[in-house]
């Protein structure tokens, strides 16, 4: 009797064990060796909640692109408008004269070898790829052949910055000159200093000697492209070398060209004038020059002719603000000496040219 009675309170006792088990999950985690903060962990993200997240910053990121695109937008047509609107000032004798946001400027009369009007013209400045028009005088007076083959090789375009030309290219010496000149190609002024009769280096050292020659006191030439800032020039002197360069046809022509095109082998290569007044036709452009590096500036160095005389001028601006506004500066300029001349043509030529005089 008694073991019938204590397996009747086993039983019992089993019945509520599983009761309070069951009643209480934290025992039975505990019984089984389980940490009851895995079960109070947060749940993740839901997939819902993360999409929505992420398509909130896709939009901000969007407006945010828009908004900057707008801005810059805004700010270039300003920049245009700016540099499309001339500007005027009164000098010391109560004239009125261009008010240039150039850095320097100059309108020189090759003829008489007068300046017509300038600002800051003699101040030494980094005058960029105009130094190409020095290159391509000291290779014509080389006398090289431009029928001649040349190869292009790495150190030709190695870090040319602006160049049509690759290396193995073979072209000609006459194919260097127009990418040099309406291109503006780097690699073809190197290539031209290095298989001309000097060398390279004795290529540089002639570009100065010619320099003194023609009285560029401001002058000095450090590489044949103009991509280094020690080649400097002044206005002045700029505005006496593009006349003197672009009055040989065999220059000058090459320069009033808009665009270049020869082949390398079974490659065709094209090259557009980087200079704007040459491409539009709105002034009439015996020659020019474009350059450009972060020491200079925009620059442009150009040899005009006014419609009413046929007298031919030369304008020069170098450390212009944008590339638009080098060539509105010197239309500026040729439109304010054209509009005196044309008011003062019918006094005669002399006395024109006299009371053109700042």
């Amino acid at each position: 009797m008694a073991l019938g009675v204590l397996r009747q309170l086993t039983r019992i006792a089993s019945v509520v064990a599983t009761v309070a088990v069951l009643a209480c999950p934290t025992l039975l985690e505990a019984a089984t060796g389980q940490s009851g903060s895995s079960a109070k962990r947060p749940a993740a993200p839901s997939a819902k909640s993360t999409t929505k997240k992420s398509a909130y910053s896709a939009n901000s990121a969007r407006a945010r692109r828009t908004a900057l695109a707008r801005a810059r937008a805004t700010a270039l047509a300003r920049s245009v408008r700016d540099a499309q609107t001339p500007r005027f000032k009164i000098d010391e004798f109560g004239q009125e004269v261009p008010d240039v946001r150039a850095e320097a400027a100059i309108i020189y009369n090759p003829t008489t070898r007068e300046v017509l009007w300038s600002s800051n013209a003699e101040s030494e400045r980094s005058i960029a790829s105009i130094t190409k028009v020095m290159t391509a005088l000291v290779t014509f007076e080389s006398g090289i052949d431009l029928a001649t083959p040349v190869t292009v090789q790495l150190s030709d375009v190695s870090h040319a910055s602006t160049t049509y030309l690759r290396r193995g290219y073979q072209v000609t010496v006459d194919d260097l000159l127009n990418l040099l000149l309406v291109g503006s190609d780097n690699a073809a002024a190197r290539a031209l200093a290095r298989v001309s009769p000097y060398g390279s280096d004795g290529f540089v050292v002639r570009m100065n000697e010619k320099a003194q020659v023609l009285g560029l006191t401001a002058t000095r030439y450090a590489d044949p492209s103009g991509l280094l800032a020690d080649n400097v020039s002044s206005a002045y002197d700029m505005a006496q070398l593009i006349a003197y360069a672009a009055a040989d046809e065999r220059i000058g022509g090459v320069m009033r060209k808009a665009s270049y095109s020869t082949s390398a082998g079974k490659r065709q290569i094209t090259a557009n004038s980087t200079n704007q007044l040459v491409k539009t036709g709105d002034i009439d452009v015996l020659g020019g020059k474009t350059g450009f590096i972060s020491s200079s500036g925009y620059c442009l160095a150009s040899l005009l002719r006014l419609p009413q005389t046929g007298q031919q001028v030369a304008v020069v601006v170098l450390g212009a603000k944008s590339n638009a506004s080098r060539f509105w500066e010197t239309r500026h300029l040729f439109n304010w000496l054209s509009s005196r001349t044309k008011a003062l043509v019918g006094t005669g030529d002399a006395q024109a040219q006299e009371q053109l005089q700042p």
